[in-house]
């Protein structure tokens, strides 16, 4: 049989959205499609079987990079590329990424970094230290994995590593709503994490993630990385970014003294 040169990666939950344009962004270069559906209820598996994906079916942990690594574990091909069904393949990228997989010179490197450019209610952000954005998806099979730890940490990769000129275009938040959603599911994993840590509830921790964390936080990303550049949005993903501190904090507080009133909540 003929050699899988590259696998494209998906774990996926109610995304008939995003996926087909994410999947037709890379039918050209995927040897294979691999996803993880973690239950979806909508048509997101009907969409994945019209790309002849691959499709293993099972739950959806809070934590979604242990799907991911489900998929990763099932990929065949020599190279793996890691998608979210939000993210499209630019066709610029798609040319770099099939000069890399599909070239028959030898190759040292076990993975490659993306620039990601992220777009946030009306416009990809250019400032705030949203672009570039790198984030390390391709690399070789049996060379890469996510730690699953954290929804924001890197894959690790077992080799050197080298960068891809071209964007992953990552439409993350199209509308407010879509954000508060995963803004909700984000300071929900983050307050666990508090609790998982031992975080004293005390004056100092109050101050420090009610108005220290938050404050720095938004400075930081409005003026120390100019996220006014980009308008309204630009104010907008700077405060809330500022905000992720006190709402993970008060989930913690709950979650921690009054834990039946907040799985009530949920």
């Amino acid at each position: 049989m003929k050699k899988i040169k590259l696998s494209v990666v998906l774990a996926v939950y109610n995304e008939e959205a995003n996926l087909a344009r994410c999947l037709e962004s890379v039918k050209d270069i995927a040897g294979e499609i691999v996803i993880v559906d973690g239950g979806s209820t909508d048509k997101t598996v009907e969409i994945a079987k019209r790309f002849k994906a691959k499709i293993i079916r099972t739950d959806n942990p809070p934590n979604f990079h242990i799907n991911k690594n489900k998929a990763i574990d099932a990929a065949a091909g020599e190279w793996i590329l890691q998608l979210d069904a939000d993210e499209v393949v630019s066709p610029e990228l798609s040319r770099e990424i099939k000069s890399i997989t599909y070239n028959l010179k030898p190759n040292h490197y076990a993975g490659y970094w993306l620039n990601r450019k992220n777009w946030f209610l009306d416009r990809f952000l250019t400032k705030g230290g949203q672009y570039p954005d790198p984030t390390l998806r391709l690399y070789r099979r049996g060379m890469g994995r996510l730690p699953a730890i954290d929804v924001h940490e890197q894959a690790r990769v077992n080799g050197p590593t080298s960068h891809l000129k071209s964007d992953l275009l990552h439409y993350r938040d199209t509308d407010f709503a879509r954000y508060l959603s995963g803004f909700n599911l984000y300071t929900t994993f983050i307050a666990e994490q508090l609790r998982q840590q031992e975080i004293h509830f005390n004056l100092s921790n109050v101050f420090l993630y009610l108005c220290f964390k938050p404050l720095s936080t938004f400075l930081k990303i409005y003026f120390r990385h100019r996220g006014y550049v980009d308008g309204f949005p630009g104010l907008v993903f700077a405060l809330y970014s500022g905000l992720v501190h006190p709402v993970s904090f008060i989930k913690f507080w709950q979650k921690t003294f009054y834990p039946d009133q907040y799985s009530k909540k949920l």
